[in-house]
């Protein structure tokens, strides 16, 4: 990952800082294709007349007990255990597998503002989540310190302001443009083509074409230090506070509390370069357990908690016995 500059506002001025960023890009190694546009060209089209529908879980007769519901085929396979700090392992190498490991990630396409007013900034993020509703709460991570601060960070910080827009497939090519290397000073907004809609509680521009945005204020922010090379800031979190919504008509119920997905056809990042689609789901009520052990599914499943599998790779003979049930 790139390294700590020191001065944040020489290198957010020095025109070799796209350049230096290519060079961080080429180290992750995120596109494992030496000619992508020949892949793309192999796969088939997008399938335009997919659309949202819901199935069936998998074992829809499932009961309390039962495990998983590949019939065991999961317990024999082996692990793989990794340590994070281990010697010869490159920091990088954490990244790459944690990105392909927590999947599917929702994208949050981020606008901010310069201080000034006289520059914005659009680029997606996907170490984003929502963490609370009262009050409504968003996490942004940033890969690098402050002192290392790409514009997002950098406005976020001065301004104290941004809304966090959701990506639909109807715009999924543009918002990937935003995380064009460009020099500083170039708009990602005119490179991408979208369009800034404007915001009532923050300065900064939402997007137009989201379904569903947020604007948001600034919280806190939390910056991370290296375990593997101390006094290396590697990473800052950002905590938003969500001030105000605005959702697509078509999309919105009229309690409005709940958004179609068939309309939201939101996109997440998965490993690499790849990105997913939401166009099918299921639905699972949460279990009740007084209703669960009325109808006698909880018999011979009811103990006290304890301590499984300590000390061993194996299971339990009585959970391998649950299973076998």
């Amino acid at each position: 990952m790139a390294g700590n500059f020191g001065d944040s506002m020489q290198r957010r001025n020095d025109a070799s800082v796209a350049e230096h960023r290519q060079d961080a890009e080429n180290t992750v190694g995120r596109n494992p294709h030496p000619d992508f546009a020949k892949v793309q060209a192999s796969r088939p089209d997008w399938r335009h007349e997919e659309s949202w529908h819901f199935t069936k879980t998998i074992d829809p007769d499932w009961k309390l007990g039962r495990g998983a519901n590949d019939g065991g085929e999961s317990l024999k396979k082996k692990h793989v255990e990794i340590d994070p700090y281990e010697d010869g392992r490159p920091a990088v190498f954490n990244y790459k597998l944690l990105i392909s490991a927590i999947i599917p990630r929702p994208i949050g396409f981020v606008s901010t503002i310069s201080k000034d007013g006289r520059s914005t900034n659009l680029a997606p993020f996907s170490y984003t989540q929502v963490i609370n509703h009262d009050p409504p709460l968003f996490t942004i991570g940033f890969a690098g310190g402050f002192s290392n601060a790409k514009d997002t960070l950098t406005n976020l910080a001065d301004t104290k302001e941004c809304t966090i827009n959701i990506i639909s497939e109807h715009f999924l090519e543009a918002a990937n443009a935003s995380s064009i290397n460009a020099p500083h000073g170039i708009s990602e907004w005119a490179l991408c083509g979208l369009t800034p809609a404007p915001c009532t509680d923050v300065k900064c521009s939402r997007v137009k074409e989201a379904v569903f945005s947020v604007e948001g204020k600034l919280f806190s922010t939390q910056e991370f230090e290296s375990r593997a090379t101390p006094g290396k800031k590697t990473g800052v979190l950002a905590i938003v506070e969500g001030t105000r919504f605005w959702v697509r008509e078509d999309a919105l119920n009229e309690d409005r509390n709940l958004i179609d997905p068939a309309v939201l056809r939101p996109m997440s990042r998965l490993g690499g370069i790849m990105y997913g689609r939401t166009i099918e789901g299921c639905e699972l009520p949460r279990p009740d357990y007084e209703g669960k052990k009325k109808e006698g599914e909880t018999d011979g499943l009811i103990k006290e908690k304890e301590v499984l599998g300590q000390g061993t790779n194996e299971p339990e003979a009585g959970l391998q016995f649950i299973i076998a049930a």
